[in-house]
């Protein structure tokens, strides 16, 4: 059995697109779906690190309450999908539990790199308010982490043309699916 844990962002819900068509590619897979659920957060997070280190504490308490009752031992695959502070809150779980995760990070705010290992792969775009291209750079050479740049793209790595980010999407997801099936003992 394979599990497939999905951590969504502030405001980025697992039913949109990164995470959305993520999920159907684990289930592709085989991977069970679990997705996590926290909040409610404070507002105006963004620019606040005491804001944006009382949401991940509180993201992360919640994610551990969730995650306690999951027995991890029966599952032959780990992996962890993940989008924004929910970077953070999934690499701070993997670095608190002595668990095999593979990681999806989307979108890593900075102090996802704080917990990091050195498996998964990393997606950003150059125009993401929440963190400097330069951080993710630098955080991902530390790390060993595959980076994905998305030109233009915002926190959500969309640049605001719609056929653009269609395009830039299904290039995401190709990534995305490559990893997927790099770590999976089945291919569907």
């Amino acid at each position: 059995m394979k599990l497939a844990v999905i951590f969504p962002g502030i405001g980025y819900h697992t039913d949109k697109p990164l995470l959305y068509y993520s999920k159907k590619l684990a289930k592709e897979y085989g991977f069970e779906i679990m997705e996590v659920t926290y909040g409610p957060f404070e507002r105006d997070i963004k620019g606040s690190p005491d804001k944006m280190k009382k949401a991940f504490l509180t993201a992360l308490s919640q994610t551990e309450d969730i995650l306690s009752k999951i027995d991890f031992s029966g599952y032959s695959d780990i992996l962890f999908i993940s989008k924004s502070v929910g970077t953070a809150v999934a690499a701070a779980y993997t670095k608190e539990h002595p668990l095999t995760t593979y990681h999806v990070y989307y979108t890593p705010v900075a102090a996802s790199f704080d917990f990091m290992g050195t498996e998964g792969i990393v997606f950003t775009g150059t125009n993401d308010p929440w963190v400097s291209t330069d951080i993710v750079i630098q955080g991902c050479e530390e790390h060993g982490l595959p980076l994905f740049i998305t030109e233009g793209g915002n926190h959500s790595l969309e640049t605001g043309d719609a056929f653009k980010d269609i395009t830039n999407l299904s290039v995401i997801m190709t990534h995305t699916k490559n990893y997927i099936e790099s770590i999976s003992r089945e291919v569907p």
